[in-house]
């Protein structure tokens, strides 16, 4: 069982290796990131890759630990005891499971995504410590013990909006997924765009990266960014001569809208092309 990358994910061999050692070391992968640089879609590749189920996990900022394991519907249960329901006799009827259940008793190994785990409250990863480590938990209203008959492959990814307690990342293992350079991004591009033609796609990634390096920028425009971006170019039928144009007036490249997501990004690329227009005035 090892990742070897698919013909849709262009994985890097440091990568490759992270979640190689992860699957062997039977410990979670934690992925970090820029936004955008393909962290959940690993966990599909690798299912998909493997041949394994995946199940998935997305935390919000109101998620609890105990969720992934299960929750206890008491106020269903107190409605159909007022109503006489027979079912209320078998409090089993209302514990609803979580991931981790579901993951824990499957037949086959999974994959199972914690994405965005940097989203929840600060306490939770230390609230899921030993049911990732022991692969267990009690369910205090049954008094039964569910305990994985194998360990799935558990991948979590964080976009660094908070720390993780060191006790977790002791328990982990580390990636952190570097932004792609030209020639990765290059091979990124003709996976999901095969037939593109290459002076496209080599003044597209030319203004791609020209606008990444400007000083100042507030939020850098990402891989899937690009994509979206290089398919609206397709779309509009924007011609390589056009991305190559340098007139003061048009520094904001043709269809902005996909790579630069805020005004303040705007405003900074109106700026600049005030300045050229004076800079080629004088």
């Amino acid at each position: 069982m090892r990742f070897q990358g698919t013909k849709s994910y262009v994985a890097t061999d440091d990568l490759k290796i992270a979640v190689n050692a992860a699957i062997t070391l039977e410990r979670p992968l934690l992925v970090k990131g820029e936004p955008g640089t393909g962290k959940t879609v690993l966990a599909h590749e690798v299912a998909t890759a493997i041949g394994a189920p995946l199940l998935e996990w997305h935390i919000k900022s109101t998620t609890k630990a105990q969720q992934g394991l299960y929750e206890y519907d008491a106020v269903n249960r107190l409605r159909d005891s007022q109503l006489g329901d027979e079912k209320v006799r078998d409090i089993a009827n209302y514990i609803r499971r979580g991931k981790l259940w579901d993951a824990f008793v499957m037949n086959e190994r999974p994959v199972l995504l914690i994405d965005e785990i940097d989203k929840a409250d600060i306490e939770f990863p230390n609230d899921l410590l030993q049911e990732l480590d022991r692969m267990e938990f009690f369910v205090y209203e049954t008094g039964e013990v569910i305990k994985a008959a194998q360990r799935p492959i558990v991948m979590i990814t964080s976009n660094n909006e908070k720390e993780l307690p060191d006790a977790f990342l002791r328990r982990c293992f580390f990636h952190y997924i570097k932004f792609p350079d030209a020639e990765t991004m290059r091979d990124i591009v003709e996976v999901h765009f095969p037939d593109l033609k290459p002076r496209l796609v080599r003044e597209a990634l030319n203004m791609f990266f020209e606008i990444r390096e400007v000083p100042g920028l507030k939020k850098k425009p990402s891989t899937s960014e690009l994509l979206d971006w290089i398919k609206l170019l397709l779309n509009e039928d924007i011609s390589p001569e056009t991305l190559r144009e340098r007139d003061p007036r048009k520094l904001i490249p043709p269809l902005h809208g996909a790579l630069i997501k805020n005004e303040q990004d705007v405003h900074l690329f109106e700026k600049l092309a005030f300045m050229s227009r004076r800079e080629g005035q004088r």
